[in-house]
């Protein structure tokens, strides 16, 4: 018995320190004004973005070996962060084309680094769509999700482990015990996941329109995210950890006819002729 109650209190132990550096770590985003529970500086997701960078180039077979795309690709991320609200984040933007020809993606890691597959990029046909793939991963940095999935992984590890100290006196149930607790962490980042995604949605919407692009895009930019995955037949988005984009197409059409009830200005420019000269000539 005494040693049961050891193993509990060791594990409450490691479950309130858990959840004490969790729930106290809570600050405000002064780009979105929410309260959020981060437990690094921006300074330090910088690093990490930095330091993470090329590991994340060399699974995507490192940079694409085109100085010219890499310039166009750098000029519109550029124009979305320095023409809208973004600029008035702590972080150094840099944005990079990867040389992977088959994985249809892109994505942001913490402190501003931004990365676009050729693969994506030979699919887009307009200037305004690349700028949605742009404005959303900067959406993702502005929302700080990398430090906010941080945080979040570190309280599941710290239950989990709180589970298995105070289950360990048999091996087998301790191994389920801790299987299931992985599992419910797993399951809560996976919710969060698809709420940063949609966020980002708004934000990209937000920073491509200050920065004049057509919303048209980042609707165009998911129909072509979902004929890449399969349609109707791909992952059902419950189990995805990015919602469907069909149900993300129907939310960025409501934004866009609440926002122009009028119609899209013309000024907002889509940018198909510039896109076409320059990638489509090279890629």
């Amino acid at each position: 018995m005494s040693r049961l109650l050891i193993r509990l209190g060791i594990g409450v132990i490691f479950a309130i320190f858990g959840m004490f550096n969790y729930f106290t770590n809570v600050s405000e985003n002064p780009i979105t004004g929410e309260r959020q529970r981060v437990q690094l500086s921006p300074q330090q997701e910088i690093v990490i973005g930095r330091q993470s960078a090329p590991k994340m180039a060399a699974q995507h077979g490192n940079l694409y070996p085109d100085q010219l795309l890499q310039n166009y690709v750098d000029e519109v991320g550029n124009r979305v962060v320095q023409s809208s609200i973004a600029k008035n984040s702590p972080y150094p933007f840099e944005f990079h084309l990867l040389r992977d020809p088959q994985t249809v993606n892109a994505f942001a890691l913490p402190g501003g680094q931004i990365f676009i597959t050729a693969a994506l990029l030979s699919r887009l046909n307009s200037e305004a769509q690349l700028a949605g793939v742009l404005g959303h991963e900067v959406g993702h940095v502005i929302g700080r999700h990398g430090a906010e999935h941080l945080a979040k992984q570190q309280l599941g590890s710290a239950l989990v482990n709180a589970v298995g100290i105070a289950a360990s006196d048999r091996p087998e149930s301790a191994r389920q015990a801790a299987i299931l607790a992985q599992a419910v962490n797993q399951m809560i980042n996976l919710k969060y996941g698809r709420d940063d995604e949609l966020e980002s949605d708004l934000l990209g919407f937000q920073f491509m329109t200050e920065a004049d692009y057509n919303p048209i895009g980042i609707v165009e930019l998911m129909k072509i995210l979902n004929s890449a995955r399969g349609g109707a037949g791909g992952q059902p988005e419950f189990m995805s950890t990015h919602p469907n984009p069909a149900n993300r197409i129907q939310q960025l059409i409501a934004i866009i006819n609440q926002e122009y009830p009028n119609g899209i200005p013309p000024r907002l420019e889509e940018g198909k002729n510039r896109f076409a000269q320059v990638v489509g000539r090279r890629l």
